[in-house]
């Protein structure tokens, strides 16, 4: 029985260790979004499911109608927003979901209401907050999400005719939470 009870904590100080010697993926991420004059228009949450990345879309103040939301390829948001560089495309498909694939940070168009806004869910099943993998939106040089003046035609390569930038907020990695909310 000793034996058995040595095995066991010796089991769980290896298990303990390998934890600790390896990374564990991102399990939730956040953006905040503002617009080109630096005010706050929403948030968006980044959660790790099973099939993708469950996006949580809230906005306040955002410019009302349709307009592209998409996961664009540098961690940066210098208005006009040129800065974000283009959609996040870790496989180098062309543009739209009418075109085939798609980009990894193509998203489906946002409905705006007048009052400017918006709750959605949305889940992106190309990309991971897994950092060992290929498609993780913390490659280095980060990533933003990015709404557009326009909304996407879902076609034309390489950004759907979306129009120009309208807000932006760089993807980080949230705080892991255990038990409840974390300690201000």
């Amino acid at each position: 029985m000793s034996m058995l009870k040595c095995f066991g904590a010796g089991s769980a100080a290896v298990l303990l260790t390998a934890a600790l010697a390896f990374p564990a993926a991102a399990q939730s991420a956040k953006a905040a979004l503002k617009d080109k004059s630096g005010k706050d228009v929403g948030t968006a949450e980044l959660m790790q499911v099973p099939d993708g990345v469950l996006i949580k879309l809230a906005l306040k103040g955002a410019p009302a109608g349709d307009h592209a939301f998409h996961i664009h390829a540098v961690g940066k948001c210098e208005p006009p927003f040129e800065s974000a560089g283009p959609h996040f495309n870790p496989t180098n498909d062309k543009h739209g979901i009418l075109a085939g694939r798609g980009h990894a940070g193509d998203m489906p168009n946002l409905h705006i209401p007048k009052n400017g806004e918006l709750q959605v869910e949305v889940i992106n099943a190309a990309i991971t907050l897994d950092k060992s993998k290929s498609n993780s939106v913390f490659h280095p040089g980060g990533t933003s999400v990015v709404i557009h003046a326009g909304k996407d035609d879902y076609k034309t390569d390489p950004a759907g005719n979306a129009g120009d930038r309208v807000a932006c907020g760089v993807i980080g990695e949230s705080s892991p939470t255990v038990g409840g909310p974390q300690a201000r």
